[in-house]
This record gives C-alpha cells, structure tokens and sequence, in this order.
C-alpha cells in the first residue's frame, strides 16, 4: 500500500512574498543613486585625468548592471506558479547571482590588468578633485549597502549585489587613500598596489557567488540538510521503520525541497496523519525544508537504498 502527501509551509511563503516586494522599493532607490554616481565619477574622471577614478566608474556601471539583473530577478520570483513552470520563478534569483558572480570575475580581471599597466607607467592625475568625487561614490555605496543590510544575508541574489557594490565602495577607500598619498607624497604606484588588494577581495566574493549558484543549478544538497542527517532524524519518529529514495535540493538561497518514500507497518496506517505531521514538523524546523513530498509505504523491496540510483541512461 501507497500513501502520497504534499507539504508546503505557507506561513513562510507569504513572508517571502512581502519581503520581495518591499526589496523592490530598495532596488529602485539603489539604482537612481548609483547611476548619479556612475555621471559624476565619469565627469570628473575626464576632468581630472583621473584613470582610478575612471576605472572606479566602470566598476560603478556594472553595479547598475548587477543592480537591474537582480531587480528583475526579485520581480520573476514573485511570479505565481504556473503549468509551464511549475516551481515559479524562483530560479531567476539563482541566474542572477550566477551572471553578477561572472561580471565580478571579469572585473577583477580587467582590475588586475590595469594594475600591470600602472606599475609599468604611472599616470599622474589632480589628487585633490578625484578625492571630492570617490568620497561622494563611497557614501553613496554604504548607504546603498546599509539598506540591504538584512536581505543580503539570506538571499543569494541580492547578496551578489550587494558584492558588487561593496566591492564599488572599496574601489572608492582605494581611490581615496591612494589620492592622499599621491597628493601628499607623489608615489603613484600606490594606486596600483591598493587596485590589486581591492581585485583580490572582490575575487574571493565573487568565487563565492558562483559556487553557491553553481551548486544550487546542479540540484545541490542545501548545506544544513543531508540525507543521512534528516534520515537518522525521521528514523526516530515512531512507526517509521526506512527511509528511502530521498532527494534534497534548494529551489533557491531561501527554498528548500524534499521528496523521499517512508517505509510503516500495515498495521500502522491508522497513524498515517500522525507520521506525515511529525515528519513536516522534523522538516522545516530542523533542515529549513519549506515544500516536501512524502509517499508513505508499508511494503519495503531489497534493493531500496537512501539514495536513488540516478544514473544518466544512454
């Protein structure tokens, strides 16, 4: 005998729903500002010679890319389900920290480049106006990242954006320590050196990024559920005798999903409701497993194992 039961916790789901539309508002207010900043730092970049200052304006206009990518992504995951796409739309928000990730690599790269090409030939640039508009760039930037201060902590997405706009602000502190030292010193190679350590810092959480996305596309394990982890957990449930065929995968940063069969005695099925209720519970509060799919069995086979043998056929 087989028993199918569908969970989905929707408390939590119209949290998520609140939570993106109030994060739209901030998006907005971030793109306005870093476009002001993205005009200002070229206007007086050309003035002033300034190619730090230019660089820091196209790092500037990718945040503004970065930006818009995971706005729109925040727009398609509020999307309802539907028969074509069945999940929603929550996977732009995976596509999003994906693409962002990438565009943060090749910044460093073209970083790093420019790095090379001022140890070798040292520009000389007006210290003192490029000071004036990187410190305008680098509170813009920390008021950006003060706004996303709670969302970026549980939201891949949003969390790659406001890498690149950190990793904007430390472009700046760069651009404004280093212009203090030219305009009190004359050693220009400081721009260089302080470029290299802002690359190797945006590096690192672009690296970041990337797995993360990676492994959510590739249908990873979320890192605080594991199959054997929640297995010894529903094992302990009374009347559950196996588990098996278990899936695990993150729909998102902050939707996870499960799947597996529960092997009962027949004898046990008046407490189907019972079981099924104490697995959700197990599920959500302890593993953060928002949507879960449970078929119950009371029939077991030898070659049931924890982990379904998904091997691609030819």
């Amino acid at each position: 005998m087989k028993e199918h039961n569908h969970n989905e916790h929707k408390n939590d789901d119209y949290h998520d729903h609140h939570h993106g539309i109030s994060i739209e508002g901030k998006f907005r207010f971030a793109v306005i500002c870093t476009a002001l900043v993205l005009v200002f730092e070229i206007i007086f970049g050309i003035l002033t010679n300034s190619l730090a200052l230019l660089s820091d304006a196209a790092h500037v206009f990718a945040d503004i890319f970065s930006l818009v990518i995971s706005w729109f992504a925040i727009y398609l995951s509020a999307r309802a389900a539907t028969g074509k796409h069945t999940y929603g739309y929550h996977r732009a928000e995976v596509l999003a920290a994906f693409f962002n990730g990438i565009s943060l690599l090749a910044i460093t790269t073209w970083i790093f480049y420019e790095a090379i090409h001022r140890f070798v030939n040292v520009p000389e640039v007006k210290s003192l106006p490029m000071l004036i508009a990187a410190s305008i760039g680098l509170v813009a930037n920390l008021v950006i990242v003060w706004i996303f201060r709670g969302e970026s902590h549980q939201n891949l997405n949003v969390r790659s954006a406001v890498l690149h706009v950190i990793g904007d602000a430390l472009s700046s502190v760069g651009v404004i320590v280093g212009g203090t030292i030219m305009l009190l010193t004359g050693w220009y190679i400081v721009d260089a050196i302080l470029s290299c350590v802002i690359g190797f810092v945006i590096l690192f959480g672009a690296w970041r990024v990337v797995s993360e996305s990676v492994h959510i596309l590739l249908e990873g394990s979320p890192k605080n559920a594991n199959a054997e982890a929640i297995a010894k957990s529903l094992l302990s449930i009374e009347f559950i005798k196996d588990i098996h065929d278990v899936h695990i995968w993150a729909i998102c940063s902050h939707y996870n999903s499960l799947t597996a069969h529960v092997l009962i005695d027949e004898k046990d099925i008046y407490a189907m409701q019972e079981i099924l209720q104490k697995i959700n519970e197990i599920l959500h509060d302890k593993f953060g497993i928002r949507h879960s799919t449970i078929q119950l069995e009371t029939v077991g086979y030898p070659e049931d194992a924890l982990l379904c043998n998904t091997k691609h056929e030819k």
